[in-house]
């Protein structure tokens, strides 16, 4: 005899109807009934809710209004970008057009909660940031998401390929965000996805390919639903698609992407159409232009030459570009913000009872080998750690905590030992 299909004791769901029914010691409950339970909860208590209150409350997601027991405000564009500066050096541009878009977009979902019908829909506007390795594109995000305190995820466009074929399907990246907001679509749906590398996505030459480019122009055309605005079936436990899987459905529209790239050689493109409209100009006049900051020049046109396809090129409409770091800032990068690089390693050795200085012309030291090398702020950690790497092996072991001072001759000592290793 078949057994008995149970159901929940709430609602008389089946378990079959359901993505989950907990048993208990003489009923059930399905998942349903328990997220109504936890509001119903958190409602009697005065608002009290943990962190991730499900109706997307302040307490987890910016936006909500005072109506809802919520105490979180929506940073005004200002406040986003001093809180910035604060982690990123520079890139005040990018900074200020990421600010604004950011308040735009979660001023819409607020304005979406006490829309009249017949009123003007806003319509989203994800963003695309161009910049060389290691200028700050994915920390803006990061940081970004810290202060609005909603969902954010960080997903790479290289791992995905046309639905169908080995690699990860384009819901993946709708999969990785559910699963920080603790698989409910409320909050998911409030959250921002950093969509990194998309320069890698970009179409192998400009023409239309006879055959299958899986991981390329195949991507791109997946990605187009998800960027505008689709209702999503997502796998709970991200993975690949199968007949008799239970999905959850996730709406994309409210759903904020910045994807960025460091599209490396965007800018011969760029100086080609510049260099174009300049014809019949004097030699100065051409290499003025070639001096000015080319990524700065970046407009639709130039991306699609790169590869990008014209559909998703119209779904990025925020275009900003972030300028390449001189030495100046590699410097600034290493000392000023909240978690600069340099308290980072006085942290770690003031754990170990050692008080550690750089000195001024140590600093200058490190910031010119990142420059000369083209390693951006993502190397300056590489270079200190070769410096200090003797010494933070020797001293947890001292008998005698000193305070220890690098000097630009022991950082260029340490650097070309290092240097010479490597290359020996």
């Amino acid at each position: 005899m078949k057994a008995k299909d149970p159901i929940c004791s709430f609602c008389g769901r089946r378990k079959s109807e359901s993505l989950m029914l907990i048993s208990g010691l003489d009923g059930h409950i399905c998942d349903q009934c328990a997220d109504q339970a936890q509001k119903i909860v958190e409602k009697e208590l005065g608002g009290s809710a943990n962190a991730n209150n499900i109706d997307g409350a302040p307490t987890r997601s910016v936006g909500g209004s005072s109506q809802e027991g919520g105490n979180k405000r929506l940073p005004k564009p200002a406040e986003l970008k001093a809180f910035l500066d604060q982690y990123v050096i520079g890139q005040d541009q990018a900074k200020k057009t990421l600010s604004v878009s950011v308040y735009n977009h979660y001023k819409r979902l607020n304005s979406k909660k006490n829309a009249i019908p017949g009123d003007v829909e806003i319509e989203k506007s994800n963003i695309l940031m161009i910049g060389e390795t290691g200028t700050g594109k994915t920390l803006m995000a990061k940081t970004l998401a810290k202060i609005l305190d909603v969902p954010f995820c960080i997903a790479d466009a290289t791992v995905l390929t046309e639905a169908g074929y080995v690699g990860e399907d384009v819901e993946s990246i709708i999969s990785r965000l559910l699963q920080v907001a603790n698989y409910k679509p409320e909050l998911a749906e409030r959250g921002i996805i950093y969509l990194d590398e998309m320069d890698k996505i970009a179409r192998k030459g400009d023409n239309a390919s006879i055959t299958r480019d899986v991981s390329g122009e195949g991507v791109q055309q997946g990605l187009l639903k998800i960027l505008e605005g689709t209702l999503a079936h997502v796998a709970p436990e991200g993975g690949r698609k199968h007949p008799d899987q239970k999905y959850i459905k996730v709406d994309t529209t409210n759903i904020l992407f910045i994807c960025g790239g460091a599209f490396d050689g965007i800018e011969k493109i760029i100086s080609r159409r510049v260099q174009k409209q300049a014809v019949g100009f004097k030699s100065s006049h051409n290499k003025e232009i070639q001096d000015k900051k080319l990524l700065s020049l970046v407009a639709p046109s130039d991306l699609r030459s790169f590869g990008l396809i014209p559909e998703l090129i119209g779904r990025l409409p925020i275009l900003t570009a972030l300028e390449p770091l001189d030495k100046d800032t590699l410097k600034l990068i290493l000392t000023d913000p909240k978690n600069a690089l340099i308290k980072q390693y006085q942290h770690l050795f003031a754990l170990d009872k050692i008080n550690l200085e750089f000195d001024a012309a140590a600093i200058d030291y490190i910031a010119e080998i990142a420059f000369e090398n083209k390693l951006g702020a993502r190397g300056l950690r590489g270079i200190c750690e070769s410096i200090l790497q003797d010494f933070m092996y020797e001293g947890p072991s001292a008998k005698s905590k000193n305070a220890l001072t690098i000097t630009r001759a022991i950082a260029e000592e340490k650097w070309n030992r290092a240097d010479s290793q490597k290359y020996a």
